[in-house]
Formats: structure tokens, C-alpha cells, sequence
């Protein structure tokens, strides 16, 4: 009986293991950048320093020490603000800063339509069919909101409307494992988190930047964007003859 359970905890166990290393060389490591062009730039920062990192969970350890309704824990949660503040501000400023990066000089601005209230879900279960992996999902949940890709949208949206720039959005599915030569869609393209290589011809690349490519492509699908020489930015379908002041003849 002891040998048949240690057979059986040692299957289990091995089965993880191969599923561990199984993620790892497909690279399934979360959220690494806060957004990749089709250019190959990536924009990413840290909005938190480790000191304020440690503060804030030293705070947190004093906030479930304390009693509710007491002087002493609403001081503990004025101290928290202070510093997700911080880390608020950081962000809407990197946020302006990348939109505008992104946002002058071109005339059409494709985002990938991300549902992120989906993507951030909890994977906890319920009591009869209860969740797996719960604590690598609430990593990745804050990683996801650690970003703050809604806000970014909303900066690159209004940096548009000062520029006159288009921004619209597209179905990310299969972005990433889509190769930007040939057309060929299967999940092993994708090599890793960041490794990119077309199993049909061979193509390689950076995976976030073959996914910007693949959704400028499908934001330009039916879409003609120009910007005249000093001019407000116009736009017209590839079926209508652009017209307008120095409109492009050909």
C-alpha cells in the first residue's frame, strides 16, 4: 500500500514537472512590456522603486494588525495612499509621454481591443470545482494592472484628437502566433515569451513586434490614412480617391 501511494505521488509530481517546464519553454512568463510598436521599439517602465515595494507591504502587515473602525488603522491606510499615489502619478506621466511617442507623426494609431476585466479574473473557483494555479493567475492579474493598458488607450486617444490622428482597435486573437511574411497561423511559432520563428518559412522575430505588425496590418485592412505636408490629418477608404489640399495622386 506505502509503495503504491509513493508510485502514485510520485507520478503526480512528475507530471508537474514536465507541465513547469512545459510553460517555461513556451514562455508563459506574464506580462513583460507595457507596449511594443511595429517599428520594433518597446515601451515599458517600473512604477514602484523596491523601497516603496517593501513600505507598502510592511503596511500591509500593520493594516491586518490593527482594528477596524480604530485612529491607528485609518493612519495606516493615509500612508498606503501616499504611496499608491505615487505610483499612480508615475504612470498617467509615462502613459502621456508614451502616447505621445506613439501618437505624432502618424496619421492611423492600432490598438489591440483587449478585454481586460476578462483577462484579470479571478481563477480561484468554487467550492465544488475549485481553481488551479490560483496564485500564478493573481500574479499575472496584477502584472496586468500594474500597466494600466486602459489608460494608456486613453492617453493615445487623447493625444489624437490634439494631432488628428485615427486610433481604432482590432481583435488580438492569434496576433502573436502569426507570421508577418507567409500569413501562417499555429501556436508553435511562438517559440517563447519573446522568441518568434514561422514554422512554414522560417521567419523570426521578436514575438511583441510580430503581434504589432500583424495588428497595424489588420487596422489597415479597407483603411487609407495620409497627412498632407502642414496639414490636418485626412483619411480616406482605398476605394475613394483622396481629395483635399496636396492630396496624394497616387
Amino acid at each position: 500500500m506505502a509503495e503504491e501511494f509513493g508510485n502514485i505521488c510520485r507520478a503526480v509530481w512528475n507530471t508537474g514537472l514536465e507541465q513547469r517546464r512545459e510553460y517555461r519553454r513556451r514562455g508563459a512568463w506574464g506580462v513583460v512590456t507595457l507596449a511594443a510598436t511595429s517599428d520594433g521599439r518597446f515601451l515599458d517602465r517600473s512604477f514602484v522603486s523596491p523601497g516603496e515595494a517593501a513600505r507598502y507591504r510592511r503596511l500591509q502587515q500593520q493594516l491586518a494588525r490593527t482594528r477596524k473602525g480604530s485612529e491607528r488603522r485609518r493612519a495606516c491606510r493615509a500612508k498606503m495612499r501616499v504611496v499608491m499615489r505615487r505610483v499612480r502619478d508615475r504612470r498617467q506621466d509615462f502613459h502621456a509621454q508614451s502616447a505621445r511617442q506613439i501618437v505624432d507623426g502618424n496619421a492611423l494609431v492600432v490598438l489591440e481591443d483587449l478585454n481586460t476585466a476578462a483577462m484579470t479574473a479571478t481563477a480561484r473557483g468554487s467550492v465544488p470545482e475549485p481553481g488551479v494555479r490560483v496564485r500564478q493567475k493573481s500574479g499575472l492579474n496584477r502584472a496586468i494592472l500594474d500597466k494600466g493598458w486602459h489608460s494608456f488607450e486613453l492617453a493615445v486617444r487623447n493625444r489624437a484628437r490634439r494631432t488628428g490622428a485615427t486610433v481604432c482597435t482590432v481583435n488580438p486573437a492569434h496576433t502573436s502566433t502569426t507570421c508577418p511574411v507567409c500569413g501562417h497561423v499555429h501556436p508553435d511559432n511562438r517559440k517563447s515569451q519573446a522568441r518568434f520563428v514561422c514554422t512554414a518559412c522560417g521567419h523570426k522575430g521578436h514575438a511583441d513586434t510580430v503581434g504589432a505588425k500583424n495588428t497595424l496590418a489588420r487596422g489597415h485592412a479597407g483603411h487609407r490614412a495620409w497627412r498632407p505636408r502642414l496639414q490636418p490629418v485626412r483619411e480616406a477608404p482605398t476605394s475613394v480617391k483622396p481629395q483635399g489640399i496636396n492630396a496624394p495622386t497616387a
